[in-house]
C-alpha cells in the first residue's frame, strides 16, 4: 500500500483516540481472569458489530472473532488477548483496578491487567474500526480475533479446537503484538525466535504427617520441598550450557496449616523456559529426575505427582514476512524508533494460530513507558529496578503515544498484506 493510502486510513485516528482511551480505562478498571472475560468480550463484540463485522462469540469459551469480507485478496488475522491476572494493583492510577474474582481453585483474588492485555484489546478494536471505515482503500478479508485465556496457556489452542477457522476461513497470515516496558512510540521487531517456550509443572510431594514434637515419626514434606527447591537451581547453573538460555523458577510453594503440625504433602509450581524445544525437554526431564531422586532420598511413602498444567510453544516469526513488516514500520514510523527486538524469555500462545493454519505468523513489541525514564534507566543501569515489567503490580503503560502507536502498527501491518482495490493477488 502507498503512504497516501495508509495516511488516509489513519486520518480519523485523532478523532477516535478519546473514545479508545475511554475503552482502555474501562477495560483496565474491570479486569477478568482467563475464561471469565464475559464483560470484556461483550463490549468488544458490540464494537465489532457496530463496525459491520460478522461476529462470532463464545469461541474457545469466551473468545470473540469479527470477520470483514471486503472483496478478493489475502485474509489477514489480527490477534489480541484479553485476560487479566490475579495481581493486586499498586500503580496509584486514578483508574486502578479494585476488582476481585475467583481463581481456578475457588480462591478470591485481586484482579489487574498487569500484562497489558487491556491495551492489546483497545489497539485491535481501534484498528478494526479504522479498517472497516476505509473499505475502499484495501481488498481482502480481515479477521479481528480477541483471544481469552492467554495467561492460562490454553486460550489459542482452545479457539482452534473450537473450530475458529471453520467460522472465519483459513488466514494467509497471522499478526500480533505485545506492549512492553520499552520507550513509548517505539516498535521492536525480530525475525525468527522472539519469545521462549515454557512448561508449568505442578508437583505434589508426598510425606507422612504427624505432630511437630515428634518429627522422627514422619516424613516431612516441607524439608523435602526445601531440598527440591535448592537442587532445582543447579539445573541451569550445572546442567545447561552457557550458550543455551534457560530459566527454572519455583513460583509457588504451599505446605502445612499450623506450626505444630507436620503436614503430609507439599505442592510446588515450577516454571521452565527455553528458546529451543530440545532444551525445554531437557529441563523437564531434569526437574522430574531431581524431584523423584530427592523424594526417594527422603523416604517418601510414594513417588511425587508431576502434572504439566500449562505449555507454550516457542514464538518464532516468519523471516520473510517479518522483514517486510519491519520495512513497512520503518517507512511509516522512521528508522529511529523501529528497532530490533531482544529475545524475550516470556512466553506466548500466539503462534498456535499460525501453526494450526499452516501459515506465516509474526509477533512484535510496542513500547509503552515514558521514553525519557526508560532510556535514562537503561543508561544508568537501573532498568530492571526502576521500570516495572509485565506482571508487576506497578505495570502501567502511559496512554499516549502508546494507544496511537499500537493502533497504527496494526493498521500498517494489515495494509501491507492486503491487496490494492482491483488487484486480488498483490500488495
Amino acid at each position: 500500500m502507498t503512504t497516501e493510502t495508509t495516511d488516509r486510513v489513519l486520518a480519523p485516528l485523532d478523532a477516535v483516540l478519546p473514545e479508545l482511551e475511554a475503552l482502555y480505562v474501562d477495560l483496565h478498571r474491570h479486569p477478568e481472569l482467563s475464561f471469565a472475560e464475559t464483560r470484556t468480550a461483550a463490549e468488544l463484540a458490540r464494537r465489532l458489530t457496530d463496525d459491520g463485522y460478522e461476529v462470532h462469540t463464545g469461541v474457545g469459551r469466551t473468545g470473540v472473532v469479527g470477520v470483514l469480507r471486503n472483496g478478493e485478496g489475502p485474509t489477514v488475522l489480527l490477534r489480541a488477548d484479553i485476560d487479566a491476572l490475579p495481581v493486586e494493583e499498586q500503580t496509584g492510577l486514578s483508574y486502578a483496578s479494585t476488582a476481585r474474582g475467583v481463581d481456578k481453585d475457588g480462591r478470591e483474588v485481586p484482579l489487574m491487567h498487569a500484562c497489558g492485555h487491556d491495551m492489546h484489546a483497545t489497539w485491535l478494536s481501534g484498528a478494526a474500526h479504522l479498517l472497516a471505515a476505509s473499505r475502499d482503500a484495501w481488498s481482502g478479508t480481515l479477521i479481528a480475533l480477541f483471544q481469552p485465556g492467554e495467561e492460562a496457556g490454553d486460550g489459542a489452542a482452545g479457539m482452534v479446537r473450537d473450530g475458529v477457522f471453520d467460522l472465519t476461513g483459513r488466514p494467509d497470515v497471522v499478526l500480533g503484538q505485545h506492549v512492553a516496558p520499552g520507550p513509548a512510540g517505539w516498535v521492536l521487531t525480530r525475525p525468527g525466535v522472539i519469545m521462549a517456550a515454557t512448561d508449568t509443572l505442578r508437583i505434589t510431594l508426598h510425606g507422612r504427617g504427624g505432630h511437630g514434637s515428634r518429627p522422627e515419626t514422619t516424613v516431612d514434606p516441607v524439608v523435602l520441598a526445601a531440598s527440591v527447591v535448592l537442587k532445582l537451581q543447579t539445573i541451569v547453573s550445572r546442567e545447561t550450557s552457557a550458550t543455551e538460555p534457560a530459566v527454572v523458577t519455583v513460583g509457588s510453594l504451599h505446605a502445612g496449616t499450623a506450626a505444630n503440625v507436620i503436614t503430609d504433602k507439599a505442592v510446588l509450581e515450577v516454571n521452565t523456559r527455553a528458546f529451543d524445544d530440545a532444551v525445554l525437554l531437557r529441563l523437564r526431564k531434569a526437574v522430574e529426575r531431581i524431584v523423584n531422586g530427592e523424594a526417594a532420598t527422603a523416604g517418601a511413602p510414594q513417588p511425587p505427582t508431576i502434572e504439566v498444567t500449562a505449555s507454550y510453544p516457542v514464538t518464532s516469526n516468519d523471516d520473510t514476512v517479518s522483514a517486510e513488516l519491519t520495512e513497512a514500520f520503518r517507512s511509516h514510523f522512521g528508522t529511529d524508533v523501529t528497532q530490533p527486538a531482544p529475545m524475550v524469555t516470556g512466553s506466548e500462545d500466539f503462534s498456535e494460530f499460525g501453526r494450526a493454519a499452516g501459515v506465516p505468523s509474526v509477533f512484535w513489541l510496542v513500547g509503552g513507558f515514558d521514553p525519557h525514564e526508560v532510556i535514562t534507566a537503561m543508561t544508568e543501569g537501573r532498568f530492571e529496578r526502576d521500570i516495572p515489567s509485565n506482571h508487576s503490580p506497578r505495570f502501567a503503560p502511559v496512554l499516549h503515544p502508546t494507544l496511537r502507536t499500537g493502533v497504527e502498527t496494526l493498521v500498517v501491518a494489515a495494509l501491507s498484506r492486503f491487496a490494492r482495490p482491483g488487484v486480488a493477488d498483490g500488495r
